[in-house]
C-alpha cells in the first residue's frame, strides 16, 4: 500500500546475500550490520528473524547444503557406472580452492558448535548424515553390481569422508603444498586401492 513500510526481502534472499558476502569479502566481513545494509534491513530486524549470528550462519549453511544436496542428487542418479558417480561425488565434496565460501562457512559453523545448543548440533549432524547416506547407498550399489570389492559400505564411507574432510580443510585454509588437484589424486588412489575388484 502507498506510504506503507517496505517489505523485507524473502529469507532465502538474505541467505543468498550472506553467502555472496562470504564469497566476495570473506567471513570476517559478514556482520549483521553489513548484511543488513546489503539487503536493506536493520541489524535489529535481522536479529528478529535469526536470533543470533550463529543462527544466521547455520541457516546459511543449511541453505547452501540444500543447493549442494540437489546437485548431489542429480549427479548420483545420472546414468553411468557407480565409480563414475563416486568420482563426481568426490569432486563435489572437495573445496574449489582456498577460501571456498561453502567450506569457509562450514568450518566456522563447526568451530562454533562446541558451545551450540543440542538442536543446532542436531541440524549440523543432519547435514553430515545426508552426505553419508548418499555415499553409503552409492557404495552398496557398486558392491551389488560387482564394480567394487565387497566392502562394508557404511565403514568405507566413514573412512572416505574422514580422508576427504582432512584434505578438504587443508585446501580450504590454503595450507601450502596441498591443492585441489592433489587431493583428488589422493582420493582416486584411495578408491582404486580400497574398492576396485581384484581380478
Amino acid at each position: 500500500m502507498a506510504g506503507g513500510r517496505r517489505q523485507a526481502p524473502p529469507r532465502e534472499d538474505v541467505l543468498a546475500a550472506a553467502m555472496e558476502m562470504i564469497a566476495e569479502r570473506g567471513l570476517e566481513k559478514l556482520t549483521m550490520a553489513a548484511l543488513g545494509r546489503e539487503v536493506g534491513m536493520s541489524s535489529g530486524h535481522l536479529l528478529y528473524y535469526f536470533r543470533s549470528k550463529d543462527e544466521l550462519l547455520l541457516r546459511t549453511l543449511e541453505w547452501s547444503e540444500g543447493r549442494l544436496g540437489a546437485e548431489r542428487g542429480r549427479l548420483l542418479t545420472r546414468p553411468g557406472t557407480a565409480r563414475e558417480r563416486l568420482d563426481a561425488y568426490v569432486d563435489l565434496y572437495v573445496p574449489d580452492g582456498h577460501r571456498d565460501p561453502h567450506w569457509t562457512l562450514w568450518l566456522e559453523v563447526w568451530n562454533r558448535s562446541q558451545k551450540a545448543p543440542d538442536d543446532a548440533r542436531d541440524r549440523q549432524a543432519a547435514i553430515e548424515g545426508a552426505w553419508h547416506r548418499d555415499l553409503v547407498a552409492l557404495l552398496a550399489e557398486g558392491v551389488s553390481r560387482g564394480e567394487f570389492r565387497p566392502v562394508d559400505p557404511d565403514r568405507f564411507a566413514s573412512r572416505l569422508r574422514a580422508l576427504l574432510d582432512g584434505f578438504a580443510i587443508h585446501v580450504a585454509i590454503g595450507l601450502r603444498g596441498t591443492d585441489r588437484a592433489q587431493v583428488l589424486g589422493h582420493a582416486r588412489e584411495f578408491l582404486a586401492e580400497g574398492l576396485l575388484a581384484r581380478s
